[in-house]
């Protein structure tokens, strides 16, 4: 599985920090045990339930996510670091674990993935930061994994979690307007 978790995520080499790199990888291992779908699920699967005959996959999105949060903190960190400090290592670690909680929120039936009984009860930043609690994540990370989505409105976020929350919605929000 650990060989898996490196395929579909080449971007956790970008973690400057040997055990926060083990730890996520360690947390994406443990969601694909307890998890309905394959790694191959992840490369098919649409990124969101919310948006109908949604054309991007699971993978597609969340490594666009990756890269456009790491980016942006980069550019942040270029022209503000003096004043707002950011810890890239938070948010690339982060944004790679956001959604990890969605292989316990969907599944595979007759070729169509849907939201599991598990995923009606527990939305996914929920289940992710069980998951990565469970794994050694630190606080900080698991902060992002429960702020990034509408959950998070109701928190004080980091910067780091600004940053991700705010990737995340620009790779998803625009494919809400398709076919409107």
């Amino acid at each position: 599985m650990h060989d898996a978790v490196l395929k579909l995520w080449p971007e956790i080499e970008w973690i400057q920090s040997p055990a926060l790199r083990q730890q996520v990888t360690k947390t994406w291992q443990r969601a694909l045990e307890l998890s309905p779908l394959t790694p191959d699920d992840l490369n098919r699967i649409p990124f969101t339930l919310l948006v109908p005959n949604c054309p991007t996959t699971f993978m597609e999105h969340k490594r666009c996510v990756v890269h456009i949060a790491r980016k942006a903190a980069e550019s942040m960190t270029e022209f503000m670091g003096r004043a707002l400090p950011i810890d890239m290592d938070t948010v690339i670690a982060g944004a790679i674990l956001a959604d990890v909680g969605k292989l316990l929120e969907y599944e595979n039936v007759d070729g169509k993935t849907r939201q599991s009984k598990r995923g009606e009860l527990l939305r996914h930043p929920f289940t992710g930061v069980a998951l990565a609690i469970e794994c050694g994540v630190p606080d900080a990370v698991c902060h992002i994994i429960a702020a990034h989505a509408a959950e998070g409105d109701l928190v004080k976020r980091t910067t780091e979690a600004y940053i991700v929350h705010h990737a995340d919605f620009m790779a998803y929000l625009p494919f809400k307007n398709l076919g409107k």
